[in-house]
């Protein structure tokens, strides 16, 4: 049976934390693959203005492209509408197979909140980056309000990294180097459309 594990987000721009914790993650839990999905509509940045999802994809597919592991999928993009995980997971997880879907530990604070989260974690398990040695710590609030949420968790050991799209783009506007943080084939799309250049 294959082994899938899913990182969602909006990946605008995708960089180096992004590709450490899916590679963590198929060591971790022996994956055959991990699919980057670029959110459509990321419902939950509605108060910001989002790199038009063509171009996020672009940067993905990018980003994944020396690693035969990974690939990209468009399914958010394509459905249209605001993008839910939860819908996500349902639709790739009809196959049967085995998936997981890939988050950082803090996220779980935030999970009762999500779209249909007892849907999520219905339709595939929990891959859960955690700073080793620690293990994975599901606040009691989650825990509430999503029964069952503890059995459905397999922590991803994951060195910590202070990167995140939001810094990346606050260097790129700055004129600072992305050097390392960003691949070099994002780096090229992003200085060939302009991207983050203004606020």
């Amino acid at each position: 049976m294959t082994r899938t594990g899913v990182l969602g987000g909006t990946f605008d721009p995708p960089h180096l934390a992004h590709l450490v914790l899916a590679a963590a993650a198929r060591e971790a839990l022996h994956l055959d693959r991990v699919v980057f999905v670029p959110a459509g509509e990321p419902w939950r940045k509605a108060d910001r203005e989002v790199t038009p999802a063509e171009l996020r994809f672009e940067m993905t597919v990018a980003a994944v492209e020396p690693y035969e592991w990974a690939e990209v999928s468009r399914i958010e993009i394509d459905r249209g509408g605001p993008s839910y995980a939860a819908e996500t997971m349902a639709a790739l997880a009809a196959d049967g197979a085995a998936w997981w879907f890939i988050l950082g530990s803090d996220a779980l604070v935030d999970l009762p909140a999500w779209h249909e989260p007892l849907a999520l974690i219905a339709a595939a398990r929990l891959a859960v980056a955690v700073r080793p040695p620690a293990e994975v710590s599901v606040p009691p609030e989650t825990v509430a309000a999503l029964p069952g949420i503890e059995s459905r968790i397999d922590a991803v050991a994951m060195v910590s990294l202070d990167i995140s799209s939001t810094d990346v783009r606050n260097r790129i506007r700055a004129g600072e180097s992305t050097d390392v943080l960003v691949p070099e084939a994002v780096r090229a799309i992003i200085d060939r459309c302009g991207l983050y250049s203004e606020l």
